[in-house]
């Protein structure tokens, strides 16, 4: 998830700032306990155990099971009751080795009733509500006709019960007829907004949809209350039926275009597909011409097919400008940047160069870690602003410049993080948002030589240094959750700290710092491809960087993972060899924090020559203190750990030494 205070401010990681800047306070070292390296080296128990169905190597193993979820859905949009109708057909396969007596699904507009749990979630009050959905029918489809279904509802889950269990490897078709009223801008992550010309419909988290029953937890119920989701996957065909002067734009591929769609806007589709520049599909002043739409009135149906999805959303718009252009993948493959957004947005300071942006982010997003998999990559302007679906993702309408390029990578980025790879987001957001903010540092150096970048703001302390010194920060406040909390638990105060700032800068320093880049990003992409469309967890991706990059990292898993260490090296003495600066010297170092990360020592002789010597991790294996012989190289001016700030050191003072 991407809400927009959290994405405006967004992350850089590994770049070093240019210039003077504020220095973070330092924290006194005896504030800390000495260092125990027998508490950094311990031995790690993973929380999820491997075996056949989840390997020691982080792979799926042999006994891997998934359960899949396919949809049909027929809906109708009112624009003047807001009010969305539909049903929706789901086959339900049951892949586990267990019978189902039951089947569980997620209703996510429950949150927007008075009494949800998401309403009270942190004491915030909500002045406006919506009554979430009004389920009319659930049936289950038995020997070829409807059998109506008990179903109790809590929250926002539903549990039906089956007139007889769902076997092992069987399948079955799930009925359920609903309608809600779509919540006005409150609603944050779907929402609906006036614009000039008109309104602009975001819809998403608009069906029931299957909650994952899965290896470790049998149903996952953890109710919608702030973060996000845990979704099976599986096909999709939905139909929109709206007024006949709107735009419908969806996740993956528009399939009636000719009943849709004038022939002038379907050829300028076909000239978009071969086109690296921006195409103008609906022009700003066609948006009002009424030979811009086709001749109709009454309502036209919008049908869309998506493979290989854990979900689905749409806008709609009768004010929608509308442009493409080619994204090229690998292997000579192609698909198709889209962006719609009301006039008021246009121009090339702002969403006129939206499709570039776009087209971009998925070029290296592909390029460095794992093909765009779906035909469409779709931004909408409108009324719920940083907020990503597959294939489909939502921003601001007032966005451009920058802000509007960090946004839109952010937000498509978010296809790897957790589109393919699937995370939990209700119990493990860090992985969702942290790898995603990770990798779309890389993408504000790569667009355009890095007129964007880098991006490098922390909300938890963004006038105080490089990031390594706001990190420093986070890490000496005593209140900040770590990172291996419930994503629900952590406060507002520490959920983008902790949960985009902390982890990304964690897989920085694992790239960076301590595997190299040409370890790690094997190791990555690896990970990536086993789990695509799959269900990751926490310890699948700790032995999957372990087993590919070829480093027992147990001692980062714990430090920075499962606690909140804090990072402290220090340089205590340099001393001639015999008071003969031409005899060499031995420069001694303390470690006086419980947080371990390579670190580099730079001799600076006098006339300015440097030696930069490698601290490894194993120096801290058994002592606090390390004396590093240093060859003969004449006077030393001065002795420096981390001398280029990469690390969270939290007490620079001690980091330099001159004789």
């Amino acid at each position: 998830m991407a809400l927009r205070a959290f994405l405006v401010l967004a992350v850089a990681l590994f770049a070093a700032v240019s210039g003077p800047v504020a220095r973070a306070q330092a924290v006194a070292p005896t504030s800390a306990p000495a260092y125990d390296p027998l508490k950094t080296f311990a031995p790690l128990t993973l929380p999820q155990p491997a075996g056949q169905i989840r390997t020691g190597a982080g792979t799926p193993g042999p006994a891997y099971w998934q359960n899949r979820a396919d949809y049909r859905i027929d809906a109708r949009l009112d624009p003047a009751a807001k009010l969305l109708s539909a049903e929706v057909v789901i086959t339900y396969a049951n892949n586990s080795p267990d019978a189902l007596d039951a089947l569980w699904l997620q209703l996510d507009q429950n949150i927007y009733r008075a009494d949800s749990r998401g309403a009270a979630l942190g004491g915030r009050p909500r002045h406006e509500f919506t009554d979430g959905y009004a389920i009319e029918a659930v049936q289950v489809e038995a020997g070829g006709r409807l059998v109506a279904a008990d179903h109790l509802i809590s929250d926002t889950r539903m549990r039906v019960a089956l007139p007889q269990p769902l076997r092992s490897g069987g399948q079955l078709k799930l009925h359920v007829r609903y309608h809600y009223t779509v919540p006005a801008t409150f609603g944050g992550r779907t929402a609906w907004t006036d614009t000039r010309l008109g309104q602009v419909f975001d819809i998403a988290q608009w069906y029931p949809r299957m909650a994952v029953y899965d290896d470790l937890r049998g149903w996952d119920t953890l109710p919608y209350i702030a973060n996000e989701f845990y979704l099976e996957y599986g096909d999709f065909d939905y139909a929109i039926t709206v007024p006949a002067d709107m735009i419908v734009a969806g996740s993956g591929a528009l399939t009636n275009p000719q009943e849709v769609l004038t022939p002038e806007q379907r050829a300028r589709l076909e000239a978009a597909r071969a086109s690296d520049r921006t195409v103008m599909i609906r022009t700003p002043q066609e948006v009002t011409a009424a030979a811009a739409r086709p001749p109709a009135t009454g309502t036209r149906t919008w049908r869309f097919h998506m493979d290989r999805t854990r979900d689905v959303a749409f806008s709609a718009s009768r004010a929608f400008v509308w442009d493409a252009a080619r994204i090229n993948l690998p292997d000579g493959k192609t698909a198709l940047a889209q962006s719609v957004y009301p006039v008021e947005s246009a121009g090339a300071p702002a969403w006129g160069r939206s499709t570039e942006y776009l087209k971009d982010a998925v070029e290296h997003f592909s390029a460095r870690w794992f093909p765009y998999p779906w035909p469409n990559a779709i931004n909408v302007a409108g009324p719920t602003s940083g907020m990503e679906y597959p294939g489909l993702v939502f921003d601001g309408i007032p966005d451009q410049g920058k802000e509007l390029f960090w946004i839109t990578a952010h937000e498509i980025g978010h296809t790897w993080f957790p589109m393919v790879v699937g995370f939990d987001e209700r119990r493990d957001a860090w992985m969702d948002e942290g790898f995603n903010t990770f990798i779309d540092t890389y993408e504000s150096d790569d667009f355009a030589g890095g007129v964007y970048g880098p991006k490098r703001d922390s909300e938890f302390a963004p006038d105080k240094g490089t990031p390594a010194e706001q990190m420093a920060l986070l890490l000496a406040d005593p209140a900040a959750p770590v990172i291996l909390t419930r994503a629900d638990a952590i406060r507002e105060k520490y959920r983008h700290p902790v949960t985009y700032f902390k982890s990304a800068f964690g897989l920085t320093l694992l790239r960076e710092d301590i595997l190299g880049p040409e370890r790690f990003d094997p190791a990555f992409r690896k990970f990536i491809a086993d789990w695509a469309y799959k269900h990751p967890k926490p310890s699948d991706f700790f032995r999957a960087m372990e087993s590919a990059g070829g480093e027992d990292l147990s001692w980062f898993w714990r430090g920075w993972y499962f606690n909140n260490w804090t990072h402290d090296l220090a340089v205590t003495a340099v001393k001639y060899v015999e008071g003969d600066p031409a005899r060499g010297a031995e420069v001694t170092v303390a470690n006086l924090g419980q947080l371990l990360l390579p670190a580099t020592l730079r001799i600076t002789y006098a006339g300015g020559r440097t030696r930069d010597i490698r601290v490894p991790i194993e120096t801290w294996m058994q002592n606090a203190s390390h004396v590093f012989a240093v060859t003969s190289g004449g006077p030393i001016v001065e002795a420096n750990i981390d001398p280029d700030r990469r690390l969270p050191d939290r007490d620079r003072s001690n980091n330099t030494f001159k004789p």
